[in-house]
């Protein structure tokens, strides 16, 4: 995957709002698979911010390294708003990030129902001693790598909102 210059140009300004708040993050990552973490990453001292990345792609990696609830997996799905709030205070509570960012979603070309089609993205953003914000997307049928790269770029958004920086 190629990052767009856009793309650097957002986490540039995630990693400034967070370095001049003095903010380290995590990110809880399962359709994007690591991308937000990578994108990160790619800029020259990120590692002053960026304190890790949980990929937690399988039900087993929810529950086993972010704490997700088993029971909450069973009755809402690991596409939903409870399992993305619960997956950025698991990055917190297993961190030592001051704020973190979660994506859960259905990529595609498979994996839609009608109830939880593809392209349904749910973000959360967690900050110590702020309320929790999420939101959630309905991006479409665009196809798996732009779902992924549209999850990313909202995600970092809701960062940068979640600091009052957007």
């Amino acid at each position: 995957m190629v990052f767009l210059p856009k793309h650097i140009h957002l986490a540039e300004l995630v990693l400034a709002d967070c370095g001049e708040r003095k903010l380290m993050l995590a990110t809880a990552e399962s359709c994007t698979g690591g991308l937000i973490a990578g994108l990160l990453t790619e800029i020259a001292g990120s590692s002053s911010v960026v304190e890790r990345g949980f990929v937690t792609y399988s039900n087993d990696a929810k529950r086993d390294l972010l704490g997700v609830p088993g029971d909450m997996l069973a009755d809402f799905g690991a596409v939903s708003e409870p399992v993305a709030r619960a997956m950025a205070e698991g990055a917190l509570n297993h961190s030592k990030a001051d704020i973190a960012v979660s994506v859960t979603g259905i990529a595609g070309p498979g994996g839609g129902t009608p109830m939880k089609p593809i392209g349904l993205v749910h973000i959360a953003c967690a900050c110590r001693g702020q309320n929790m914000m999420h939101e959630m997307h309905r991006f479409g049928d665009i196809g798996r790598g732009e779902v992924r790269m549209a999850a990313l770029e909202a995600a970092l958004n809701l960062v940068r909102r979640q600091l009052g920086a957007s």
